[in-house]
């Protein structure tokens, strides 16, 4: 995404400030200048549309979480430091910005979703995933199923501690993606001796 200047960050913060209280249709174009301290005109300088401003305020927040999982999966590690790692980056990024986790609530169930994924093919936690099923360490299934798993159990447990009255500690926190972990892994532990059965079969 381009570098954005001053005035379209204000206008994407302050849309996500007014989505967060009022929802989508809460969020007059008039109301959203007041707020980010810009002219209404300033607006439709950058956007031709509330749509296309919704659109790219989307785009904006794929891109901030893109960084968090380059970030992550760039450096060195095994599979499980890494997935970890991860883990636990995207959960403190939900929890320090909320407003962009009930955005991606809203967008989601809203007619401005494409039904794009927040990540692709190209992307690179799609590629970590497929690499890893390819090299055993994955169960064998789609890994954009793997995916939707990952971000389900961080965006659930981000949406507890952040709106809900239960207090999520570390330990607890390392429980959940260690459940999650075992449940996407490959058991090397029984892999193996499924592997020892089948040689004293032949």
């Amino acid at each position: 995404m381009e570098d954005l200047t001053e005035k379209k960050q204000a206008i994407f913060e302050s849309l996500l400030d007014l989505i967060k209280d009022h929802g989508f249709h809460g969020a007059p174009m008039s109301q959203l200048a007041r707020n980010a301290g810009v002219a209404a005109g300033t607006i439709y300088h950058y956007f031709e549309s509330k749509e296309q401003l919704i659109c790219e305020l989307d785009q904006y927040n794929r891109a901030r979480i893109s960084r968090v999982i380059e970030g992550v999966l760039n450096t060195d590690g095994s599979y499980e430091e890494r997935f970890y790692r991860l883990w636990n980056e995207l959960y403190r990024f939900y929890v320090k910005h909320p407003n962009v986790l009930i955005f991606f609530e809203q967008f989601i169930n809203s007619p401005y979703n494409s039904g794009r994924y927040l990540d692709n093919k190209s992307g690179p936690l799609y590629q970590f995933f497929q690499r890893g099923i390819r090299e055993g360490v994955f169960q064998s299934t789609n890994a954009e199923i793997l995916m939707v798993l990952v971000f389900g159990s961080i965006n659930a447990t981000a949406k507890l501690s952040t709106f809900g009255s239960l207090h999520i500690g570390r330990q607890q926190l390392d429980k959940v993606a260690g459940m999650l972990w075992r449940g996407i892994t490959i058991d090397s532990s029984h892999s193996k001796e499924t592997s020892k059965q089948t040689l004293r079969t032949k």
